[in-house]
């Protein structure tokens, strides 16, 4: 028994032994690992500091290259791409990123204004989904109802919550004619799917009409090469039309190219800036853009009023912060966006990437980015309550309005009447007004010459009007 419990207890030191020897090995193959990729920590200037981390990340690539266990997924092009996919995303901006050839297309298409999909402009929130910047006019993703500040949390039931977005874009652009479901999420609790069938995007930039009272109309949609053609015919109609203010919409207005708003700025400003790009570290970044006297096409003597809301980004809040800082226009709605930042785009053989390399100032000194711009006048919906929440979830889910708009395409007040009254008795708990603008929201969606403005239940617009009317939108051009 002696005997055999000396051998146990030998055999256990040998074991123990030989553990210690594979820890120690183990945690020095783990330091020449580390020592061999790791830069030198040694004090070193930015330059020399850089040039340690090139070189490691060098040595990394190689060694992944040819050790990883599926030589197929370690081909130089995909760590090439990842690397770059992953030192943007290290910078925590959502409009910074390696761009494939696709991305760069996609970025050429937006800009010339036509490309495949559904009509939405978003933006990605890290770990929830896609937000809604805004839909554009017309587009299939504008009939299907979807709205700004809404969050695509599926595209045809892939979860969006840890996908890119040129990911997710890649998902909702396709060839026309195609369908794609999106599942949305709106507020805290509304979720619903709708079916969206892609189309051939032409991105529409002007809408104009004469209202009651002398009064102009200008919807811009986006800045693209063709609106300022577009935003000066308006202008000339409403000249000849005898024109005496002007109510200038950039509601769900995304943005777009820089000199194009500094177009249609000049055609309201005398002189002056319109906007100021700065960098503390590209100093070819800061710039002021001046308005031009001989370009000015709105006399000083027409009053105007700019509606902005949430879905207003980038060059719309440009144009609303000028205007606004200038005191050449009283703005009505909620606050803008927030998108104030300025990419520059390099190409990078067939790719390329999107870099943020300065911010955006309004004339009164003031940045965009993050802030957005805050209107003179609040003018939004009134807050719904759970239970109003809770009906209007129960309406989107079973597509209520939309189908009996269906049935119904040109519903007269007194049918529309006859739903209200049957949708209370349902138990909907929203007011008559709401409903009734849900059907007209719809009905308009599925017509093919929707009106250009609506007096009737547009509140932002209501109380625009109402302020020019009253003499409380007072004139202004810089000298």
């Amino acid at each position: 028994m002696g005997k055999d419990s000396g051998v146990s207890e030998m055999r256990s030191f040998f074991t123990r032994e030989r553990i210690a020897w594979t820890v120690v090995s183990v945690a020095l193959l783990a330091a020449v690992v580390f020592f061999a990729f790791s830069p030198r920590l040694v004090a070193a200037t930015p330059e020399e500091e850089t040039r340690q981390y090139l070189s490691t990340l060098g040595n990394v690539f190689r060694f992944v290259r040819d050790s990883y266990v599926d030589g197929d997924k370690a081909v130089p092009k995909a760590l090439y791409e990842g690397a770059l996919k992953g030192m943007f995303e290290a910078l925590g901006d959502p409009y910074s990123e390696y761009l494939t050839a696709d991305d760069m297309s996609g970025i050429d298409d937006t800009t010339l204004g036509v490309f495949g999909g559904v009509g939405l402009i978003i933006t990605k929130i890290d770990k929830v989904g896609a937000e809604v910047v805004s839909p554009i006019d017309g587009t299939p993703a504008y009939r299907a109802g979807v709205s700004a500040g809404d969050m695509i949390i599926k595209v045809d039931g892939v979860e969006t919550a840890d996908l890119s977005s040129d990911d997710i874009v890649k998902r909702l652009r396709g060839k026309p004619e195609t369908p794609v479901a999106v599942t949305i999420r709106r507020g805290e609790t509304i979720v619903f799917d709708v079916t969206i069938v892609r189309a051939q995007i032409e991105v529409p930039t002007v809408k104009h009409a004469m209202m009651p009272g002398s009064i102009g109309y200008l919807r811009i949609s986006q800045f693209t090469p063709q609106t300022l053609e577009r935003v000066q015919d308006a202008v000339n109609a409403f000249k000849a039309a005898g024109y005496r203010a002007m109510v200038v919409d950039v509601r769900q207005n995304p943005g777009g190219l820089l000199s194009s708003v500094e177009q249609v700025a000049d055609l309201f400003l005398s002189g002056g800036p319109v906007v100021s790009t700065r960098s503390e570290r590209v100093p070819s970044e800061n710039t002021v853009y001046e308005a031009k006297a001989s370009a000015s096409d709105v006399g000083a003597d027409i009053p105007v009023a700019v509606l902005v809301d949430k879905g207003s980004a980038s060059a719309s809040e440009i144009l609303a912060g000028a205007l606004k800082d200038t005191g050449r226009a009283k703005l009505f709605g909620v606050t803008t966006y927030g998108k104030g930042s300025v990419q520059q785009v390099r190409r990078l053989g067939d790719g390329g990437f999107k870099l943020t390399m300065a911010r955006y100032y309004t004339p009164g000194n003031y940045t965009i980015d993050k802030n957005g711009v805050t209107p003179d006048v609040t003018v939004e919906e009134p807050a719904v309550t759970v239970e109003q929440e809770s009906s209007l979830a129960k309406l989107l889910q079973e597509n209520t309005i939309r189908n009996w708009v269906a049935a119904n395409p040109q519903p007269s007040n007194a049918k529309v009447g006859q739903l209200v009254d049957e949708l209370h008795r349902q138990g909907i708990a929203l007011d008559e007004r709401t409903l009734r603008r849900l059907v007209r929201a719809e009905v308009n969606r599925t017509n093919n010459n929707p009106p250009v403005y609506d007096l009737e239940y547009d509140i932002a617009l209501q109380a625009a009007v109402k302020a020019i009317q009253a003499g409380q939108v007072v004139p202004k051009a810089l000298p």
